[in-house]
């Protein structure tokens, strides 16, 4: 049986700073994981290309602040994720206080460190080994999910 190569953490260049800051969102394939790139008010940012929930494309999400930290929306489901740590964020009520306040539901969305060196930017990939949602959407059955989500909703459209 062979065995499965390890992913290298890089870093891995994906761009030059000034090409990354105008286009605010750069699609990249890195060691076979689709990664978003993200640059937003001046500090780059870089996480799995999808929704851990179920696997839409982040690339067109809005980014707003939530709770004093910037999310990306999901642009189907409306999902918030923190753009710093990939925590999934959600409005309730806590039946004590009465009142809707923010909750986090934990880390959903894997997030990958990125670096600029000499206008050169660099991603160095997660090396945290435990399982995240996100990381669903990356292999085959995630593959396999994200078709046929894309294909029933072009029929519904």
């Amino acid at each position: 049986m062979e065995e499965k190569k390890q992913p290298t953490p890089g870093p891995h260049f994906v761009g030059k700073k000034d090409e990354l800051i105008e286009a605010k969102r750069s699609f990249r394939t890195i060691e076979g994981r689709d990664i978003l790139i993200i640059c937003h008010q001046g500090a780059f940012y870089a996480m799995d290309s999808y929704c851990y929930h179920a696997g839409t494309l982040l690339q067109n999400g809005d980014i707003e602040e939530f709770d004093g930290k910037l999310c990306i929306i999901c642009p189907n489901h409306k999902y918030k994720i923190s753009l710093a740590k990939g925590e999934g964020l959600y409005k309730g009520k806590d039946p004590q206080e009465g009142k809707p306040r923010w909750f986090s539901k934990g880390v959903k969305q894997r997030t990958h460190t990125v670096t600029e060196t000499d206008g050169d930017v660099y991603v160095t990939m997660s090396e945290d080994c435990g399982w995240l949602d996100s990381d669903y959407f990356q292999g085959e059955d995630g593959k396999v999910a994200r078709a046929e989500a894309a294909k029933l909703q072009k029929e519904t459209s």
